[in-house]
């Protein structure tokens, strides 16, 4: 198929150095993109979990050397990094092999809408309950994470398309979509007193477009259970990207419309050495 042009690719919650990350389909998609700012929006490597162990196939290399690849052929990439890789921070105001490294960041959409980019994470203390229920929630959830890779597995061998059955059911369970209205308003409540049209973020793993409260609300999802990507196209319109099973395409005040994105492709080996030294 031919490539997918688009003004801005927005992606977050990689995960770079864990065994949930779908870096098949995040390949296959940045093989099928091209943009002229690329926006990772936190979240890109797992520091936390790479402490404890490292999980890094080649696929996560070529992840990594697809990004300073387009860097260094003239797509502007921003890397705002989130609470997994909190520790890039530091690193805040530089540029390394092309990558500009931010706290945060303005988006400006075709029709001249400033979006303030950043993961998201600012929000926990607004939205989040006591350090007992914090704990339990991060123990059900690594949980459900476990399930998905069993999920997957059994799929693949059984040749069904992916399908993620920690989002499936995470969308049953009351108490995190009441956290995700949380969520929603603290973000747009904070562009509102910034005086932005809107804010594009990650953390949730909740892909969704909405307006709140007057002010436009972008979350791009997560390449761990959907493999999503937001996308403003050519002509100004922001769009969220299904990358996995129907490809599906939402768009803001638009209807579904189905894109093939092909098979995922081989991925050469390339040695994730400094993967290890970040993860000290």
């Amino acid at each position: 198929m031919s490539h997918l042009d688009y003004r801005a690719i927005f992606i977050s919650d990689i995960h770079l150095g864990t065994p949930d990350c779908r870096a098949d389909y995040l390949l296959d998609f940045l093989r099928h993109a091209r943009c002229d700012t690329l926006y990772l929006v936190g979240d890109v490597f797992d520091l936390w979990a790479m402490r404890r162990q490292v999980h890094w196939p080649a696929s996560h290399s070529e992840i990594v050397r697809t990004f300073f690849e387009l860097a260094a052929n003239g797509t502007r990439v921003v890397y705002t990094p989130g609470n997994h890789d909190e520790s890039l921070r530091l690193w805040a105001g530089t540029t390394f092999k092309g990558v500009e490294i931010r706290l945060d960041a303005v988006h400006v959409t075709l029709d001249g809408r400033r979006l303030r980019v950043s993961h998201g994470d600012e929000f926990d203390a607004a939205v989040r309950c006591g350090r007992v229920a914090q704990a339990v929630g991060d123990a059900a959830y690594n949980f459900l994470l476990w399930l998905n890779r069993l999920s997957a597995h059994l799929r693949g061998r059984w040749g069904l398309p992916y399908w993620s059955l920690s989002a499936w059911i995470k969308g049953r369970v009351g108490g995190a979509r009441r956290y995700v209205q949380r969520f929603m308003s603290a973000a747009a409540h904070e562009a509102g007193r910034g005086e932005f049209d809107g804010y594009v973020c990650g953390h949730i793993h909740v892909a969704g477009i909405e307006h709140v409260d007057g002010v436009l609300y972008c979350n791009d999802g997560d390449w761990v259970e959907h493999c999503t990507a937001l996308v403003e196209s050519r002509d100004g319109r922001l769009q969220l990207i299904h990358w996995a099973d129907h490809k599906r395409v939402e768009r803001e005040h638009a209807g579904n419309e189905v894109v093939d994105a092909g098979s995922p492709l081989p991925v050469p080996e390339l040695a994730p050495q400094w993967a290890r030294q970040l993860s000290r």
